[in-house]
């Protein structure tokens, strides 16, 4: 398994924007998709968005289409996150997740690894 570890959260105000970062060690993330997962309290943990190994194609649930951007450096072994226009319902712990396969897949049990998750809060 790969190990993640986000970083990037933080309180704003709604409007504004965070950077999420997720740095991935111990085997290759350079051969899998990646994703971001979000968990508020009292919820189940959802998709966000996901990006294939190569970053040539991407997928978003509707929520986040239009506000939210992911993308990866593999030579830097890093996704991240870019989230513009937040709004208080984005407010949750979000974690990056490592695929068992290769295309922008967004169940799930299509992920193995998974960060600790940062905490992301977002004020009216």
């Amino acid at each position: 398994q790969v190990q993640l570890r986000e970083s990037g959260g933080g309180l704003v105000q709604a409007g504004g924007s965070l950077r999420l970062s997720c740095a991935a060690s111990g085997r290759t993330i350079s051969t899998v998709a990646m994703g971001w997962f979000r968990q508020a309290p009292g919820k189940e943990r959802e998709f966000v968005t996901s990006i294939g190994y190569i970053g040539g194609t991407t997928n978003y649930a509707d929520s986040v289409k239009g506000r939210f951007t992911i993308s990866r450096d593999n030579a830097k072994s890093t996704l991240y996150l870019q989230m513009n226009s937040l709004k208080p319902e984005d407010t949750a712990v979000y974690y990056c997740a490592a695929a068992k396969k290769f295309y922008a897949t967004s169940r799930s049990a299509d992920f193995d690894s998974w960060g600790q998750g940062t905490q992301v809060s977002v004020s009216s």
